[in-house]
C-alpha cells in the first residue's frame, strides 16, 4: 500500500484528498503547512506528494525545491495543485520538475489517474536503474552513478568499468575478462588502460575507495558488501 502525502492547507480539499486516497488503497498523511511537509516528506519517504503552491509557513514552489535538494526526497514524485490555470504558471511549474501539474478545482477520479500514472512512470525509472550494489545505484538512462546518493563525476569508460565490476560483486574478475568486456581488447598483457581507469575510479570513489579490491597478478575484486 503506497504511501501519499498531501501538503494543503484547506482542510476541505485536504480530507477529500484524504478520503479519495483511503478508498483507492493508499495510505494518505496530511501537513497543513509547508514546513511541516516538507519534514514528514523526510521522514515518512512517501511514495508520491501532493504539493499545493499557496502554502503557509514555506510556500511549496520553495517545499519542492528543498525536496529536490536533499538525497531523502531527490527522486520522490511530486504533483503540484494550485489554483493558478494560466499556462506560464503549468509551464513554470513542470520546468522546476514537478511530475504533475494539476490545477483547481479538479475531479478527483481525474487526480486519481494522475497519480497513478505518474506512480507508475516513476516504477518504470527506478526499474532502469534497479542496479545497486552497496551505497552505489546506477541510472543507465542518464548514464549516472550515484554513492551515498550523490553523484560521481564519471566518464562513460569510468562508468561502464565501474557498473561492470558492480553487477559482477565479490566474483573475481581477471584483467582480460574486464580489457575484452569494457575495451574489446584481446591482450590482457599490452597495455596499462586497465590500472590507470581503476586508480582513476578509486581516486572518485573517496571514502568508498577500498571495495574496489586488487587481486595482484589477476585482476580486481568489487567488495559491495564491505563498503563503508
Amino acid at each position: 500500500m503506497s504511501t501519499i502525502l498531501v501538503i494543503e492547507d484547506e482542510a476541505d480539499i485536504a480530507d477529500l484528498l484524504a478520503l479519495h486516497l483511503q478508498r483507492a488503497g493508499f495510505t494518505a498523511i496530511l501537513a497543513r503547512d509547508g514546513i511541516t511537509g516538507l519534514a514528514l516528506a523526510k521522514k515518512e519517504s512517501p511514495a508520491l506528494v501532493l504539493l499545493d503552491l499557496m502554502l503557509p509557513g514555506m510556500d511549496g514552489t520553495r517545499v519542492f525545491k528543498e525536496l529536490r535538494r536533499d538525497p531523502r526526497t531527490l527522486d520522490t514524485p511530486v504533483i503540484m495543485l494550485t489554483a493558478r490555470a494560466q499556462t506560464a504558471d503549468r509551464v513554470a511549474g513542470l520546468e522546476l520538475g514537478a511530475d504533475d501539474y494539476v490545477t483547481k478545482p479538479f475531479s478527483p477520479k481525474e487526480l486519481l489517474l494522475r497519480i497513478k500514472s505518474v506512480l507508475k512512470r516513476s516504477e518504470g525509472m527506478a526499474a532502469r536503474e534497479a542496479l545497486a550494489s552497496g551505497p552505489f545505484r546506477f541510472d543507465s538512462a542518464a548514464v549516472q552513478c550515484y554513492a551515498d546518493n550523490r553523484p560521481l563525476d564519471l566518464t562513460q569508460t569510468e562508468y561502464k568499468l565501474f557498473q561492470y565490476l558492480c553487477e559482477h560483486a565479490d566474483q573475481l574478475c581477471d584483467r582480460a575478462r574486464l580489457l575484452g568486456a569494457i575495451w574489446g581488447y584481446s591482450d590482457a598483457a599490452t597495455t596499462r588502460t586497465l590500472d590507470t581507469h581503476i586508480k582513476r575510479l578509486r581516486i572518485k570513489l573517496g571514502r568508498h575507495e577500498d571495495c574496489i579490491e586488487t587481486v595482484r597478478g589477476v585482476g580486481y575484486l568489487m567488495r559491495a558488501a564491505g563498503c563503508p
